[in-house]
């Protein structure tokens, strides 16, 4: 039977010191020593041989050629047999919502494939609760036995003026969790024109987090990088996770921020930013390694860090310096370095001991010195966190959705009419402002299946205001007479129902209105796949395999209706996005986000 896991912290080093200088020179013995194995020195850039490493009160106190004279009576012993150590893999940006489950059941998803530090930024459930919020999933991360960081949201909501969330964050807020034990600094600096023009809020919430000495997290997506990239780096942001080109990642890195290129489970940007490192020659210490957002069936079937790091060296990155961009730059980012990110004395005993490098077969995962999970399976077991009533119920639709909420009436007299069209774009988080001439049936704006047009919709569900904002998209390629809605509809979280039939439309969000939020598919009536979150209608209560398995069957379900989008939900779930150009959709009416305006829907 598994062990259960609670989070025991190791003393501070400060602290530890003493003890740990006494096991590393033989006085006393370490609870662990770990023998003959590779040792991945990111500090150095070598891979050391013949190497032994102990460990002593949940960190590392020994890292050398013979631990024999650490070993005592008490002292467990493993032998690597010449597989390699490496440092616990940390994830520098991420959202846990987006996961469809709870910090808990994301840990125990990531654990067996080498994470052992994670940086959350949790404004999803933020947008929904507000600074509750936060604090709910802050406590829930301090509970978890490996290292589990949270960033304060920096823009809630993350456009103002442009759309409407659940809640709002302030200046105030800001200041007072930054003096909470567990946050790191401020979360993703969405909102770059404000930074760039000065907003009094932007201004004042990145005061406070550096009066605090924790690092700003940016957020800069644009192409323009000319005076507004400039303005927002003198800002304050020290780094970004939205570049797309290899420019941008050298626009970044020469202006002193870091460049953190992600893989998520729709965002694939490493390959393309990484030539700043293998082609133009940038130092790989500015470059560190993200998800961003992961979707509970890549993290249960293709792995996190590990799925990042492995392709990072598929596009051409030596194994010990895609590593270091997973392990040591991150933590130096964060000023954590004397904790977390390398196997070096004092710092905290997280090590995976891995039998192919490049590949990177994790074997074994400990973290703070326990063996966490050992061949792809947990050996611990992490007790569930429970979240209170009123994390719950908050899908609030005002009344019950009918067909005719979604008709788009045409201007009187027209036989067509030009409208505005956002464009998904595969594998990647911006949009395209496409437009397309449609057909007008009896005064209404219809589809057009075979363009690959179908309707959108927002729908209001904070306050109940029964309000739905209308448009069109195109890139999911539905054949059939279906519906998708979700409540995860980043950043404000209303519920988005994307279909080529109205009364599917209808019954889509209705059945998320019944079940508290998630995601659910209907044709021609009939539900097909239903994922439930009730937490702020963003999180799963369950398992992360059994919101894996139905976030699988969705996904069948989609390509059953025509759709071959690469994970097309996450895409979906994007399309609110206000702050990531071109064409969105808010609870205001359809955004322009390259001129932060509100347009017509008909051009």
């Amino acid at each position: 039977m598994a062990k259960t896991a609670r989070a025991t912290k190791p003393k501070p080093w400060a602290e530890a010191a003493t003890y740990l200088v006494d096991v590393a020179m033989g006085r006393r013995p370490a609870d662990l020593v770990i023998r003959n194995g590779r040792w991945v020195n990111v500090h150095s850039g070598e891979i050391i041989a013949g190497t032994d490493i102990a460990i002593a009160g949940g960190r590392f106190a020994y890292c050398g050629p013979n631990a024999g004279h650490a070993i005592g009576q008490g002292t467990k012993v493993v032998d690597a047999g010449g597989r390699y150590l490496v440092p616990g893999l940390c994830d520098a940006h991420m959202h846990v919502e987006s996961g469809m489950v709870t910090v808990t059941e994301f840990c125990r998803a990531v654990i067996p494939h080498g994470t052992t530090s994670m940086f959350i930024d949790p404004h999803e459930i933020a947008n929904v609760l507000g600074l509750p919020g936060v604090r709910l999933m802050h406590d829930e991360a301090v509970a978890m036995p490996i290292n589990v960081l949270v960033q304060m949201p920096s823009c809630v909501p993350s456009a103002p003026g442009l759309e409407h969330a659940g809640a709002e964050l302030t200046v105030a807020d800001v200041a007072e969790a930054m003096a909470w034990e567990n946050i790191i600094g401020l979360g993703e600096v969405m909102n770059f024109p404000g930074v760039a023009a000065n907003d009094q809020v932007m201004a004042g919430e990145i005061a406070a987090t550096v009066r605090a000495g924790k690092t700003v997290g940016g957020h800069y997506a644009s192409r323009d990088l000319g005076l507004p990239f400039h303005g927002y780096v003198a800002g304050g942001p020290e780094d970004d996770h939205e570049g797309t080109r290899a420019e941008d990642a050298i626009a970044r890195v020469r202006q002193g921020m870091k460049a953190m290129l992600r893989l998520g489970s729709a965002w694939y940007d490493v390959a393309s930013q990484i030539k700043a490192v293998t082609e133009s020659g940038l130092d790989p210490r500015n470059f560190i390694l993200c998800t961003d957002d992961s979707h509970s069936g890549t993290l249960v079937h293709e792995g996190h860090m590990d799925r990042v790091v492995r392709h990072a060296i598929s596009q051409g990155l030596k194994p010990v310096t895609a590593i270091q961009m997973a392990t040591l730059n991150t933590a130096q980012h964060f000023r954590l370095e004397r904790e977390l990110g390398s196997i070096a004395p004092g710092r905290l005993a997280d090590l995976l001991i891995v039998s192919d490098l490049a590949a990177m077969t994790i074997d074994e995962v400990y973290g703070r010195g326990v063996r966490l999970a050992k061949g792809g399976k947990l050996d611990i077991d992490i007790p569930p966190y429970d979240y209170p009533k009123t994390a719950k119920n908050t899908v609030k639709l005002g009344k019950k959705l009918k067909p005719g909420d979604f008709d788009i009436v045409a201007p009187t007299g027209a036989n067509e009419i030009r409208v505005r069209v956002i464009g998904v774009i595969e594998n990647q988080a911006p949009t395209r402002a496409l437009e397309a001439d449609l057909p007008v049936e009896d005064g209404l704006v219809a589809m057009d299946r075979r363009n690959d047009v179908c309707q959108i919709a927002l729908v209001e569900r904070h306050r109940g205001t029964g309000g739905v904002t209308n448009a069109f998209v195109s890139g999911f390629g539905y054949m059939s007479d279906c519906a998708m809605a979700s409540s995860v509809a980043h950043d404000a979280h209303h519920i988005i129902v994307v279909g080529t039939s109205k009364p599917d439309m209808a019954l889509a969000v209705n059945r998320l209105g019944e079940v508290g939020g998630g995601v659910v598919l209907f044709s021609k009536g009939k539900e097909l796949a239903l994922v439930e979150m009730p937490i702020a209608g963003l999180m799963s209560d369950e398992r992360a395999e059994i919101v894996a398995a139905k976030a699988d069957k969705m996904t069948e379900a989609m390509r059953q209706m025509g759709c071959s989008l690469n994970n097309a939900y996450m895409q979906h779930s994007l399309l609110a996005l206000v702050v990531i150009p071109e064409l969105r959709i808010s609870d205001v009416g359809l955004i322009d986000v390259t001129t932060f305006q509100k347009v017509d829907l008909f051009v």
